[in-house]
């Protein structure tokens, strides 16, 4: 028994059949024929039974009853969705205040409501991402992306999720999963890799004065660029 996870889907399926392409090479099928799965008596696994010839009608409707059954349902798309394709959603974040929480040496076991950029999230089977933006509105497919300004981020605006409870599912349904998944966990360390901030006093004085309440919007001064937009992003250039 093996679990599915699709859009807005979430089920238990069992190996029941199998249909196997006869030809000349991995591109060039000629014949097909349909097998039931049974059990081995002695071994409880299990393997191919006996086929049965597969005339193009019924391998056709084989092929729609999957692909019909793999298509996500339709689901409604709110104003902060950007993209949202078979296997990866990204969305935008408005710029506000928002809690944050840091338990490193260098800074304690802190927790404060600091000013955050607009942000811009990416999930994937590849990994969740995060990115700033300078500008305030819905960003467009020209926006500029600009480096994160948190602890646990590697370059390309990877998160190191650690410990974090992300969704396991990747739709827009689980936005709310995926931000509170980033936004709860404790920013312990900044990862190797190029700068996040343009700080005269570095990273650590970078998030001490922001804990201090220094800053009553967010020092939009600090943003690194990355020479990306937000269209590379979505189009997986980057």
């Amino acid at each position: 028994m093996a679990k599915i996870h699709s859009a807005s889907r979430d089920h238990d399926v069992a190996l029941q059949g199998a249909i196997l392409l006869y030809g000349t090479d991995l591109s060039a099928f000629s014949y097909a024929t349909a097998h039931r799965i049974v059990t081995d008596a002695q071994t409880g696994r299990p393997v191919i039974g006996a086929g049965t010839p597969l005339n193009r009608r019924a391998l056709i409707q084989a092929v729609r009853q999957v692909a019909e059954a793999s298509l996500p349902k339709g689901e409604f798309l709110t104003p902060n969705v950007l993209s949202i394709g078979p296997d990866a959603i990204t969305w935008w974040c408005p710029p506000g205040n928002r809690r944050v929480y840091f338990n490193c040496e260098e800074l304690g076991d802190r927790s404060a409501m600091t000013p955050h950029p607009g942000l811009v999230f990416h999930a994937s089977p590849a990994g969740f991402r995060v990115f700033a933006l300078m500008e305030d509105e819905r960003p467009t497919p020209e926006s500029m992306l600009y480096e994160p300004p948190y602890f646990n981020t590697w370059d390309h605006g990877k998160i190191c999720i650690g410990t974090a409870h992300v969704p396991k599912q990747i739709d827009a349904a689980s936005i709310a999963g995926w931000e509170g998944a980033f936004f709860a966990s404790a920013f312990t360390h900044p990862n190797h890799g190029g700068k996040r901030v343009d700080y005269d006093d570095g990273f650590y004085a970078f998030w001490r004065d922001m804990l201090d309440g220094r800053f009553p919007t967010f020092p939009k001064a600090a943003l690194i660029p990355m020479n990306q937009s937000l269209g590379n992003l979505i189009a997986g250039q980057f």
